[in-house]
């Protein structure tokens, strides 16, 4: 790449200042990379909760329908599941965690009173409430599960496009905007030596004339035929 470059003061000055420039554009990313390590940890803390419970719900709402359907039977537990009328809703929205845009998930409608659900109160027995319960439970935590696990997801692109981002600078960026600095370093220094060179021969050269014309002016004065007068 250096040899692409030509050597001038004009090309030093910038490839200093964009030197200087991805100095400073490293640094920020390494702090940007540092940080969301940081907040990607709390999100992967945050995440194995969650999945936690997740799995504790999901095994409380099957335990919860199974014991409603040996207890009141699969029609009955169908019946109860199809009255429900008003469905949970879900709303999305942004939320930015260090330059990361995540979407944040609400939901509504998914606990419900018992007059909500739809079904008769008098038709059923409290296991199918205790197994609508367990749902709107479960529900709640993939809900929140699915906004957590994307979250994470993103950030995790956003650390490994951050990091690609440190290693290009570190490791081909600036070494060949060094590089190149050397190289023309040493040019410049090459050619100002080429000049001081030529011009100590130049200035030789003036002077070995310089004598050479003192010389000549010596033994023309010495060779003028004397006067009359003399």
């Amino acid at each position: 790449m250096a040899k692409d470059v030509k050597p001038t003061r004009k090309n030093l000055m910038q490839i200093e200042d964009r030197i200087e420039l991805s100095e400073r554009g490293h640094d920020t990313l390494e702090k940007k990379r540092d940080g969301l390590i940081m907040e990607f940890m709390d999100i992967l803390d945050q995440a194995q909760d969650v999945r936690e419970d997740l799995d504790d719900s999901y095994d409380r709402a099957q335990d919860a329908i199974n014991k409603a359907r040996a207890m009141e039977g699969d029609v009955a537990v169908r019946g109860a599941a199809a009255a429900l009328k008003e469905h949970p809703e879900l709303t999305t929205q942004s939320k930015n965690i260090m330059g990361v845009v995540v979407p944040q998930i609400d939901s509504t409608g998914v606990k419900k009173s018992l007059d909500e659900r739809g079904y008769g109160v008098m038709g059923t027995s409290a296991r199918i409430d205790e197994a609508a319960d367990a749902y709107e439970e479960l529900i709640e935590n993939i809900i929140l599960a699915a906004e957590v696990e994307t979250a994470m997801k993103k950030m995790l692109e956003e650390i490994e496009t951050t990091k690609r981002r440190v290693n290009a600078l570190e490791f081909k960026l600036l070494p060949d905007l060094h590089d190149n600095k050397e190289y023309i370093e040493q040019k410049l220094e090459e050619q100002e030596r080429e000049e001081i060179f030529r011009m100590k021969k130049i200035k030789a050269k003036k002077e070995e004339e310089e004598d050479a014309l003192a010389a000549e002016e010596a033994e023309d004065e010495e060779a003028e035929p004397l006067t009359a007068d003399d």
